[in-house]
């Protein structure tokens, strides 16, 4: 106890002193030394070596675990300085600013992103289909997350039906076109990146062009045609598509890449179903949290394919059921007779 006290007093004397936390380590540090070196070399049966326990093996354990600590404190200090410096390196897009070395921190510490993978994202260009329920999250994410170049192309209005679920979109810019309702919001959030809003629906004759000016892209539509004219025109651009859609209380997610060996979006669903199997969210409804959950997880999936973090769901779709709290995965494979792929 008396060690303890002993100890407590001089971390109280370096605080009211404003002394470095290294003397204060120091002080401790040698506290301990000298309780191991009075174990140690007094003989048994002394009374200080009594008082201090009588066995220097637990003072021992002390001391490892504490050097432990340190030197893991240490290591992710260390870590963090050189993945600044890597994010700081010149590159054709310039820079980190201090702004944004603090802004991103969090994921430079990271060792599956990094300071490299961080770079990766603000040189990214990713194209988002659709700024309703999908779109909303999936934008937000990707701002805060630094990717450099957002597209996002939707020609729908912001209407008081949205707002249970569109969380980019605020009641004062309704009747605002989307994109532009969207770009406010990004760029309030983040203004280090760039935003291209395109108002307007996307047309098949556009598509490809547009498709090769991004790295990837997000499709957030809620209609069958826009999900097979956009896995078309990927497709033809060899981009990735990173493809989610929900009903209801359930939402589904893949990542369709037939250039790097996954299927297309028409491998696995060749033919759209029959009118009113899958009705749209204003006639079957929708939970207004779900399109935040599947949404934030396109952009987790997009932010995993820029940095080349973990696994993707390139060849596996993820289906999340809200209602039960329930998630299971599909391994998907290209059909060798898909008419949009080619594949065989």
């Amino acid at each position: 106890m008396s060690v303890f006290l002993i100890a407590v007093a001089l971390v109280a004397l370096g605080l009211v002193l404003r002394l470095p936390g290294r003397m204060i380590l120091a002080m401790l540090g040698l506290l301990w030394a000298g309780v191991m070196l009075a174990l140690l070399a007094l003989p048994e049966g002394n009374a200080m070596r009594a008082a201090l326990g009588d066995d220097w093996r637990p003072w021992a354990a002390l001391g490892v675990a504490l050097a432990a600590g340190l030197a893991y404190r240490g290591f992710l200090a260390w870590l963090r300085v050189k993945a600044e410096n890597i994010a700081a390196a010149p590159a054709s897009s310039g820079p980190f600013s201090e702004a944004e070395l603090d802004r991103y921190a969090r994921h430079i510490v990271l060792r599956e992103v990094g300071g490299m993978g961080q770079r990766r994202l603000k040189d990214a260009k990713v194209l988002v289909i659709g700024a309703g329920g999908l779109g909303s999250p999936a934008l937000l994410y990707l701002t805060a997350a630094g990717v450099g170049t957002i597209g996002v192309i939707d020609d729908d209005e912001v209407s008081n039906s949205n707002l249970q679920r569109q969380v980019i979109h605020t009641d004062a810019r309704i009747g605002q076109p989307k994109v532009f309702s969207a770009e406010a919001a990004m760029k309030a959030l983040n203004p280090f990146i760039s935003v291209k809003p395109y108002n307007r629906r996307l047309g098949e004759g556009e598509a490809v062009a547009l498709f090769a000016e991004y790295d990837l892209i997000l499709d957030g539509s809620d209609n069958f045609d826009t999900r097979y004219m956009v896995n078309a025109a990927a497709v033809a651009a060899k981009k990735p598509l990173i493809s989610a859609a929900i009903t209801q209380w359930e939402g589904q997610i893949s990542l369709y890449d037939p250039a790097r060996g996954a299927p297309c979006y028409a491998c696995i669903f060749p033919d759209r179903p029959a009118d009113g199997l899958a009705p749209a969210c204003a006639v079957a409804g929708v939970m207004g949290a779900l399109p935040g959950v599947v949404g934030s997880m396109m952009a987790v999936e997009a932010i995993k394919e820029i940095t080349g973090a973990g696994e993707g769901l390139r060849g596996r779709m993820l289906i999340y059921d809200a209602l039960y709290g329930e998630s299971r995965q599909i391994a998907l494979k290209r059909s060798p007779g898909c008419a949009v792929c080619g594949c065989g």
